[in-house]
């Protein structure tokens, strides 16, 4: 970004920043309406910095969408009366408290941006970004974002956490298998909402000029992900326990989230594609933590509604889906539309064809982008509704065992993509026979 970062805040946080002068360590939470949980999130944002980094100048920035109810004047006014009861040791420096109005286009992406040029603005070493509607996140997360940046000289920590196995089912169907597919990084919570930041990568996301875009909205945590890993940023996760916030019916209208979060994967894919192109397999992420089981909020799913959005979509969308999918592809999901057995079954590799001949599709046709991307929700949604039937009586571990298998057919159906991007003959993609073993755990770190 050219120019001073400072002079693009608004004036009630240039203001701060003069009064300040500097941090070493800010913590940013985007906010709207949350007045029922950002209480707590501040507390143990406050906690964990006067905790664990007591020798540190921290500041706490509530970046806020609007908010009509009580939500910043809690972050401002809140008394942590017994705050010595989680400390080891007294403070010696101060944590400060800001909260501010976010201005641009609504949404968790605008939302970040000034709380990334506050941490420049400020000189911050390490920056962290939390979700405000968290119930589980404890002063230890501010720790585990923060110190890998630090201490151990990572640029990018993405959060580790347990979450019921129909939450997070955009993530777990396509962002984080078709992510691992392309730049080779077993992220796996691409998404996750909870991320530390250098120094560094910070300033590389504000050089950016693509602000205005989907990653102003939901598209935000992909695009910190995929700058990361794509290039060449440091990066690692942490293991937060379980993430406890509100979770959402994944049968339920999350067509917005799903358009801006896979539109910014298919964007970033066309800019990125000179490094995915050329990698083929994954490797594992450095984990920071200690691992350990936990309990977590039922997810109710409504597998009607998913099955008859999908119906819906065969009956009134094949024509826009003809201009995505290889015909193949398109009479496999309108056979299924039509024979609808049970138990409903989408197939991994029959899946896989789908994304990518979107991504694909999206990259020939840009000025069908949009229509592609809307009519990509029953899709989504019969993915969800086959892997709700087929792991009903799964545990979380046989459950991730078949996450993992969806990522290896994305993997061994990349040259696939490549062939279709590139606009050559298709190679066959064959269904993959299932693993009998687990995958193998990330290697932790203390």
């Amino acid at each position: 970004m050219p120019g001073d970062p400072a002079s693009l805040l608004p004036a009630e946080a240039l203001s701060a920043v003069t009064s300040i002068r500097g941090a070493d360590i800010v913590i940013g939470i985007p906010s709207y309406n949350n007045a029922r949980t950002i209480g707590h999130v501040v507390y143990a944002a406050h906690a964990g910095l006067a905790k664990y980094f007591p020798q540190f100048t921290g500041v706490i920035v509530n970046s806020d969408g609007g908010s009509r109810d009580e939500t910043r004047d809690i972050v401002l006014s809140s008394r942590f009366p017994d705050a010595h009861v989680l400390m080891v040791s007294t403070p010696l420096k101060p944590v400060h408290r800001l909260s501010f109005p976010y201005h641009g286009i609504p949404g968790k992406g605008s939302a970040f941006r000034l709380i990334f040029q506050m941490a420049e603005s400020l000189g911050a070493k390490a920056c962290a970004v939390v979700d405000s509607d968290l119930r589980s996140i404890t002063p230890e997360w501010i720790e585990l974002l923060i110190r890998p940046v630090l201490h151990n000289g990572y640029d990018f920590v993405a959060p580790y956490y347990h979450r019921h196995k129909y939450d997070g089912t955009i993530t777990n169907s396509i962002v984080y298998p078709l992510t691992r597919a392309l730049y080779g990084q077993r992220v796996r919570q691409p998404i996750g909402g909870d991320f530390g930041v250098s120094r560094d990568l910070v300033s590389r996301y504000l050089s950016r000029q693509d602000w205005e875009t989907d990653v102003a909205r939901y598209g935000i945590d992909i695009w910190m992900t995929t700058i990361a890993v794509a290039e060449g940023f440091r990066v690692c996760q942490s293991f937060l326990g379980a993430k406890l916030h509100d979770a959402k019916d994944p049968g339920a209208d999350l067509s917005a989230m799903l358009h801006q979060v896979v539109g910014s994967v298919f964007a970033l894919m066309q800019e990125y594609s000179g490094v995915w192109s050329t990698r083929s397999g994954s490797h594992d992420v450095d984990l920071f933590g200690f691992r350990y089981d936990v309990g977590l909020d039922p997810v109710e799913v409504n597998l009607d509604r998913m099955k008859n959005a999908f119906r819906n979509g065969c009956e009134q969308l094949s024509e826009i889906w003809a201009i995505a999918l290889q015909p193949d592809t398109l009479a496999a999901i309108l056979q299924l539309g039509r024979v609808f057995s049970s138990p409903f079954h989408l197939e991994d590799s029959l899946w896989v064809r789908v994304i990518f001949e979107f991504a694909s599709a999206i990259q020939r046709k840009p000025i069908e982008r949009m229509h592609l991307l809307k009519s990509l929700t029953p899709l989504y949604l019969a993915r969800v509704a086959s892997f709700v039937e087929e792991t009903r009586t799964m545990t979380a571990s046989e459950v991730e065992q078949r996450i993992e298998e969806l990522c290896l057919s994305f993997e061994e159906g990349k040259p696939y993509l490549t062939a279709l991007w590139a606009g050559k003959p298709l190679p066959h993609l064959s269904p993959r026979a299932p693993q009998s073993e687990p995958p193998g755990l990330e290697v932790s770190k203390s």
